[in-house]
């Protein structure tokens, strides 16, 4: 184990550990063996002293009463008050919260009230007198009712005290645990806290129906009203707009389709009289056989006289064989048979005129009709606009009559409700007078206790004495030595207990970066505020310590250029190295160590470009920037965007980009894009991030994650190893990139105002 605070250079010649100082197995068996009498004296001592108090205690009974709380409620009804939930949590939540309602005030102020405890001394009550029983006897009161409130709410406390209830897991069953210094009290208790619990859930349940049949009746009538109001404007509605019909239909539109109907037929008929009289009167045209037509053909009239025509012509055809033509009687048959002929024809006229008035007769029917149906469409055209406002008022009662249909049943529901219990609570286990105490326990248990307590406490005792007697217990240990090729790893945080009693838990161990020493001998210290104005800036001018110019090579100049060789194996090729400098605390040791670290890269001749990275406290860019200095002595070719956020090059060979303004996240993604032209442009060989401050940030853990690896400062002023501890558990997987760390044991400078030139 490394701890940070030990020299570093003198490590054993011959690698070996110290001897362990501490107490061991067999010294401590040892030590206990030789005073095993006194500690055996000493258990024997409390475990009578433990028996002795437990005599003086007041014995406590406990007596316990189960109950069975299923949240799935008896179905009485179709419809409950509250739904019921199958979730299993959900009922767990409901079973629990029944729990809490046992030892609601309502509950056990029933239990006071039943059983008189506000006048049980042992639940706060006054011990009762012969005065106050002959007072009783009469009816009369010694007290007030405030001091019978005042009474009632101390038994309450006290009754709070004495019950606990608790569920058994993944059960319905609730256990009621009630003591008492009285074994048959306890039970009497715990039997009445279950009696009030049933209770107390009946009537809550018959309130909570009670109130909602209250709530549900009020509404009723105002409901009513309401549908009677909307009925009264419908039939008012279809009064004034003629809606008179049936509840199908209206009788407009009965009326409607029974004139299409008779329109239908009158146009039928007016088509059929229009073909028999065409076709009359084209036979009549054609000078066919007069009587050839259907109407003719079924006339009796035309039928005789067809056939007198057919007898008359056979005997002229008879009478022209045999008589001469002039003959009078030929003569005479001849005429007869023109007039037959003649009688038939006008039949058949009288056929064509009777078609020709039926033509008519159909045809103004069908006009008549259709001059009908025209009014009633209009008619229903008006109805049917009217009878938006209808459906709307149609639509207004029907909801109107659900909505008291419904408040009315359920009315009637939950006043049946109110009689009825639902609740699927019982009791399964009634509590039983207590045979043994609760408290305190067997006096076998009370010795045992003691003894064990005596013994441990003589054996510490013992211990101690040992230890503080012990010849080297004074002398300061060895320290342990460091060699740069050991593993380290973080020490645990320092315990308050003895060290005997502490035990070595495993840690982590991670390589073990190079570790450099920053002295007050490798640096020189210079007043502040000596900036030439106009000038180039130099770093060995602001105030801060800084390597001595010229100086020989020193032991921190060596450790930097391998720290530095580091990182140039873990950067990748052609890609400038990015250092990101961290530590903990809040004065300026990481700035003036990371100052240092580009002065040693710079004296190697590397162009080094310096960030201020740390997003809180800018002591870089306060002393680049800060009043007095000149911020564009030289601008450097790198810049982000505006002035104030451009490179400043130094007279040491070393460009300070100064912090850049803004959010954190900001911030660090424009300080990644600079990082990232540097390596582009191939204008530095290592990039020094000053930070990010510990503990880092989501914004500065991205900075660490684009540096290729990681110098830690531990200030000498401060805990070392604590800081060390810090870092790592801030860094988390990013403490594989450390390459190095730096003890800064530089004198922490006072602050000092700052001189004007003239001073200077």
């Amino acid at each position: 184990m490394l701890a940070y605070d030990q020299p570093i250079n003198q490590a054993r010649p011959d690698g070996r550990q110290p001897p362990p100082t501490g107490f061991t197995l067999l010294d401590l068996t040892g030590a206990l063996w030789r005073r095993r009498v006194a500690i055996a004296m000493a258990g024997l001592i409390c475990a009578c002293a433990a028996v002795l108090i437990g005599k003086s205690l007041t014995p406590k009974y406990s007596a316990t009463a189960q109950l069975y709380v299923d949240p799935r409620e008896l179905q009485l009804v179709d419809r409950e008050l509250t739904p019921r939930s199958q979730d299993i949590s959900g009922l767990a939540m409901v079973v629990e919260s029944q729990a809490r309602v046992i030892t609601s005030n309502n509950v056990l102020l029933q239990v006071i009230q039943d059983t008189h405890l506000d006048k049980d001394p042992e639940f706060g009550g006054e011990s009762g007198n012969l005065l106050a029983s002959l007072l009783g006897l009469f009816g009369l009161e010694p007290h007030s009712t405030g001091e019978a409130k005042l009474g009632q709410m101390a038994a309450l406390d006290a009754l709070n005290r004495h019950i606990t209830v608790k569920k058994t897991d993944r059960t319905f069953v609730v256990d009621i645990d009630v003591w008492s210094y009285d074994p048959a009290k306890a039970a009497m208790l715990a039997n009445a806290v279950t009696n009030a619990y049933l209770a107390e859930s009946k009537k809550s349940q018959s309130t909570a129906a009670r109130r909602a049949t209250a709530d549900l009746s009020g509404r009723l009538k105002e409901l009513q009203t309401r549908l009677r109001t909307a009925e009264n404007a419908l039939a008012v509605y279809k009064a004034q707009n003629n809606f008179i019909g049936t509840q199908d239909s209206a009788i407009s539109d009965q009326q409607l389709s029974a004139s299409n109907q008779r329109l239908a037929a009158a146009r039928a008929l007016a088509l059929d009289a229009q073909a028999k009289y065409d076709q009359i009167e084209a036979s009549r045209r054609a000078s066919a056989d007069a009587g050839a037509i259907p109407e003719a053909l079924q006339s009796p009239t035309i039928a005789n006289l067809r056939a007198q025509y057919a007898e008359a012509r056979k005997r002229y055809a008879e009478m022209t064989s045999e008589l001469g033509p002039l003959h009078p009687s030929l003569r005479q048959m001849e005429k007869q048979v023109d007039d037959l002929r003649r009688t038939i024809n006008e039949e058949v006229d009288r056929f064509a005129l009777s078609a020709k008035n039926d033509l008519t007769r159909a045809k103004d029917y069908e006009a008549s009709l259709s001059k009908a149906l025209d009014a009633q469409k209009n008619q229903s055209l008006q109805l049917s606009q009217a009878s938006v406002r209808l459906r709307e008022l149609e639509r207004d009662v029907e909801a109107s009559r659900d909505v008291y249909q419904s408040f009315l049943k359920r009315s009637r529901e939950t006043e049946e409700q109110e009689s009825l219990n639902t609740s699927n609570a019982r009791i399964i286990g009634e509590a039983t007078v207590p045979r043994r105490r609760a408290f305190p326990p067997a006096m076998s248990l009370l010795a045992m206790i003691g003894f064990m307590f005596g013994a441990l406490g003589a054996a510490a005792w013992v211990v101690a004495a040992d230890r503080l007697s012990a010849p080297d217990a004074t002398e300061p240990r060895p320290r342990a030595s460091v060699a740069p090729d050991m593993r380290i790893s973080v020490q645990p945080p320092r315990s308050p207990l003895p060290q005997s009693m502490q035990t070595n838990a495993p840690v982590a161990l991670v390589e073990k970066p190079l570790i450099a020493r920053l002295q007050e001998s490798d640096v020189m210290r210079t007043l502040g505020a000596i900036l030439g104005s106009g000038g180039i800036p130099d770093v060995t001018r602001m105030g801060w310590p800084t390597l001595r110019a010229g100086f020989p090579l020193t032991t921190f100049l060596n450790a930097m250029r391998e720290m530095r060789t580091t990182l140039a194996k873990y950067s990748r090729a052609n890609k400038t190295p990015v250092m990101a400098v961290i530590g903990t605390g809040s004065g300026e040791d990481r700035t003036i160590a990371a100052l240092n670290i580009a002065l040693a890269a710079a004296r190697d001749g590397a162009r080094v470009l310096m960030i201020d990275a740390d997003h809180a406290r800018h002591a870089l860019s306060s002393r680049v920037t800060g009043p007095g200095k000149s911020e564009a002595g030289y601008l450097g070719w790198l810049s982000i965007g505006s002035k104030a956020s451009r490179a400043i090059k130094t007279a040491n060979g070393i460009s300070i980009l100064p912090a850049i303004k803004g959010a954190d996240g900001k911030a660090s993604d424009a300080i990644r894009k600079v990082i990232a032209q540097a390596s582009s442009a191939g204008g530095y060989d290592l990039v020094i991030l000053e930070g990010p401050a510990m503990p880092c940030s989501a914004a500065s853990r991205k900075l660490l994650d684009i540096a290729d690896g990681l110098v830690a400062i531990l200030p000498a002023s401060l805990d070392i190893n604590d800081c060390m501890e810090d870092i790592l558990a801030d860094l988390g997987g990013a403490e594989r990139k450390l390459v190095g760390v730096v003890l800064s044991e530089l004198q922490p400078a006072a602050v000092r105002p700052r001189q004007s030139k003239q001073y200077a």
